[in-house]
């Protein structure tokens, strides 16, 4: 009866050999509160209630885009994880959670052991950076359903916060500073566009970019950054009013997202270096600064809005834990939404 199942595209064998590779991947990602182990049913974890007097459970879920057609076209499944964790935790991570655990989805059409190894190493890697359990998931064998060679991942994060001390953006005032976080480039986000230019422009993934051996593929295949670590290093803060993850609709559309009423951002062009690969991009087709802005992070992957007497130390603690930060905006009052002007210096 196997043979006949696998006749018909799902190789049960095979889903065993994928749940054999994993297991070293999911084991290094291991808290003290995981309970259970891989193959169960569910994953148990222990809320460190320890820790929290009033805890508040956090949930996101997301996943990687078309940037999954760079994995695919470049035979590159290592890094690709890494992608779907982190948009996942620096989501929660904005109300001030603490990722506890992670949970992976994926589904392909035909079952690779080993690229499926791949595909959960990178989950594990990424698990380990934002300090979160892999704690369970489910590999999918669908066949007809996808293009050869080709699935799809997506990511469902768990975290914890201290009730009294969740970040909401309702303490958000005039004057307060806006502090970007560098990005590794973008991220997981405006690749149906940066794909189409390539297209349209006749380029390939495997031209040089750039002065460091890379290939224009492998510089877009840089995993999205992970931003828990040297957050978490700031937290309980009073100093920190909002944070945003900007991911899809970019700075324009993900810093509203924690204004109250009466709020506006103002941000600064020219306050933050642009990476080369959107300096780039721009040079393939004229866009307009809204089209750039709200594609692309343009170099900033996340969003602290914060007193302004506090600025310059939370800068200069980032940067100590190896982040490029920079002051680039700040808070006026106003209708809720971000504008741009050139750079002033309010550092």
């Amino acid at each position: 009866m196997a043979d006949l199942y696998r006749a018909a595209g799902v190789d049960i064998d095979a889903g065993n050999e994928t749940v054999e590779r994993i297991k070293p991947h999911v084991k290094r990602t291991l808290r003290k509160e995981v309970l259970g182990s891989i193959g169960s049913f569910g994953g148990g974890f222990l809320l460190p209630s320890d820790r929290y007097r009033n805890p508040v459970l956090v949930s996101g879920t997301d996943g990687v885009g078309t940037k999954l057609k760079l994995a695919f076209a470049l035979e590159r499944h290592d890094t690709i994880g890494i992608d779907a964790v982190a948009m996942c935790v620096n989501d929660i991570l904005t109300t001030g959670a603490e990722p506890l655990f992670f949970l992976d989805y994926f589904a392909t059409g035909k079952l690779h052991p080993q690229v499926a190894e791949l595909v959960v190493k990178g989950i594990a890697d990424g698990c380990v950076a934002a300090g979160a359990a892999l704690i369970g998931g489910e590999t999918a064998e669908m066949p007809g359903m996808y293009a050869n060679g080709e699935y799809d991942i997506a990511g469902f994060a768990v975290g914890v916060a201290e009730r009294e001390q969740m970040i909401d953006g309702q303490r958000v005032q005039p004057g307060d500073l806006v502090i970007g976080m560098s990005s590794s480039g973008p991220h997981s986000n405006g690749y149906s566009l940066i794909r189409k230019l390539i297209e349209d422009h006749g380029h390939s993934y495997d031209e040089p970019f750039g002065n460091e051996g890379q290939t224009l593929g492998e510089v877009l295949l840089t995993p999205t950054k992970i931003y828990v670590k040297p957050i978490l290093a700031l937290l309980p803060s009073d100093s920190i009013h909002a944070m945003a993850h900007i991911t899809g609709g970019g700075l324009f559309e993900n810093i509203p997202r924690v204004l109250p009423e009466g709020m506006s951002c103002v941000i600064e062009l020219g306050s933050w270096p642009i990476p080369p690969i959107f300096k780039w991009l721009q040079t393939l087709q004229e866009m307009d600064e809204q089209t750039r802005y709200r594609t692309w992070n343009m170099g900033i992957g996340y969003v602290l809005l914060v007193a302004q007497d506090d600025a310059k130390r939370i800068v200069e603690a980032l940067r100590e834990q190896g982040e490029s930060a920079f002051v680039i905006g700040r808070i006026e009052s106003g209708e809720i939404g971000v504008s741009f002007v050139a750079h002033e210096d309010v550092r």
